[in-house]
């Protein structure tokens, strides 16, 4: 009897700390949020307003998770190198200029990730892979 106690005992342990483990992409999804949380207030915020909101027609939003899906490619190029002409979210026009950021690629993939999932959306993480090959086809 005691030993099916503590057979059952170590079982249901075994099951709660596998339960706890999180996985390598959780793991790294949560790096990327929450760094990325900062970039945005330090760099984006100003701009884009704390809820993602942007600017009447000057600044755009950053709750379309359409614009964001479409575009998403682009993303990285548009933050690191800015942005000029007009823009189409949400059927609203913008035709202000996007000043371009110093951010390294970590820096971009980290607030592409807080931005994408924040405001509504749930794009996923954006790694420094995918980042670094986006840069690759900036025009």
């Amino acid at each position: 009897m005691k030993l099916t106690a503590a057979f059952i005992s170590i079982f249901l342990l075994a099951v709660i700390l596998l339960a706890s483990c999180e996985n390598d992409q959780s793991i790294e999804f949560k790096r990327y949020y929450s760094s990325g949380a900062l970039v945005y207030q330090t760099r984006c915020q100003n701009c884009h307003d704390a809820n993602g909101g942007g600017l009447a027609a000057l600044i755009p939003p950053l709750t379309d998770t359409a614009y964001l899906k479409n575009n998403r490619s682009r993303l990285a190029c548009y933050v690191k190198f800015g942005l000029k002409g007009k823009l189409s979210i949400n059927g609203r026009e913008f035709d202000d200029e996007m000043q371009a950021n110093d951010l390294t690629p970590q820096q971009l993939a980290q607030v592409l990730t807080y931005i994408g999932n924040t405001f509504g959306n749930k794009l996923g993480t954006v790694n420094e892979q995918e980042v670094a090959a986006d840069l690759q086809h900036c025009q």
